[in-house]
């Protein structure tokens, strides 16, 4: 195939003037950052040194002016905020009272089909899998692996083995895995590592992906081999952490490795262990990357954002696929709350 650079010229064109419009916007706000704060500190510092020259009281700051300083800063993020973020969850909000078409108002009739339709109740209960073993595999996991390579040799070879898939977009590491869950017929060479471990051992090849629910399952590794190395990186530094003395003085006590672990590790780390839990839960809830890479989401797999993907995008369903998205905004609300409190708590506490 020939690819002719005049008939793409208009597509190249627009990918130059969004580069230049990106290096436009960046530049400016860092241009901005610099020479704004460079300009008031030069400014203060010129009336500081006429003020002790002159022998007058020094000038004191007052807080109109430094509440119009960070609102300068502030505005930028604010305004990025209100449309990619505040705008978009209102108007997702209305839509999901809306139609298909978003033409005429339907009041709760998509959130009724949502709770009343079998595909979407199985959608509803394979999200409430993922989010109930991710984390908790993920962390414990995560913990498994802190423990044993703290302080063991060629710690930081182990660290950055273990931390590695976190650096493999979702996209990516689903088609890693869908290698390891290929399947070919009976009697032909095996390419999935699955399967050939199966046929080395006597037994049949499986289309691994096609069976419910273990096939929902088999997506969960997926997503508990990313997230591992996340929750080993943050718990090792939390066990890092613990006072040496609290670890000598259990230890002078007698203390077992598994009691160390149980009675002077994990009340230690317990912040920590929040925090992997909490971010591990939002990126599950969230996950869709993994999903529509593997199955598409059929023979049962889907979850809450690829029907979302499915209902808005596929099937022209505005209005259904709206009403998923505020239910999964109503999900991972409360984990947020629940984490800002934990994090105030942790803040009064220190």
């Amino acid at each position: 195939m020939n690819f002719d650079f005049a008939d793409q010229a208009p597509k190249f064109m627009m990918l130059l003037w969004g580069l230049v419009g990106f290096a436009v916007v960046v530049g400016g706000l860092l241009v901005l950052l610099d020479v704004v704060p460079a300009h008031f500190a030069r400014r203060r510092e010129a009336l500081l040194v006429a003020a002790s020259a002159s022998g007058a009281p020094l000038p004191r700051r007052t807080k109109p002016r430094e509440g119009l300083f960070a609102l300068f800063f502030l505005l930028p993020t604010v305004l990025l905020l209100l449309i990619g973020l505040v705008v978009p969850a209102i108007r997702t909000t209305l839509l999901s009272f809306m139609d298909g078409n978003s033409e005429n108002w339907v009041g709760l009739d998509n959130y009724r089909w949502m709770f009343a339709e079998d595909s979407i109740l199985r959608v509803l209960l394979n999200t409430l899998i993922w989010v109930t073993l991710v984390p908790l595999l993920a962390t414990s996991i995560g913990l498994l692996y802190a423990v044993l390579v703290d302080k063991a040799r060629l710690e930081v070879v182990a660290k950055s083995l273990i931390f590695m898939p976190m650096a493999i977009s979702f996209v990516g590491a689903a088609i890693i895995w869908r290698f390891v869950y290929a399947y070919r017929a009976e009697g032909e060479d095996q390419i999935g590592l699955l399967n050939q471990i199966v046929v080395s051992l006597g037994g049949e090849p499986r289309q691994w992906l096609l069976d419910s629910p273990l096939n929902t399952l088999l997506l969960i590794v997926i997503m508990v081999w990313i997230q591992a190395g996340f929750a080993m990186v943050v718990l090792s530094a939390a066990i890092k952490a613990i006072p040496a003395d609290i670890v000598e003085a259990a230890r002078l006590d007698g203390v077992g490795p598994w009691q160390m672990f149980w009675q002077i590790t994990l009340p230690s780390i317990r912040s920590a262990l929040i925090v992997v839990v909490v971010t591990i839960s939002i990126a599950t809830l969230k996950v869709f990357d993994i999903v529509r890479t593997a199955t598409n989401g059929n023979y049962d797999t889907s979850v809450i954002a690829n029907e979302m993907y499915n209902q808005a995008f596929r099937y022209g369903q505005n209005g259904q696929g709206s009403a998923l998205a505020v239910f999964l905004f109503v999900l991972v609300v409360p984990i947020v709350i629940f984490q800002i409190r934990n994090l105030r708590r942790q803040r009064r506490e220190g």
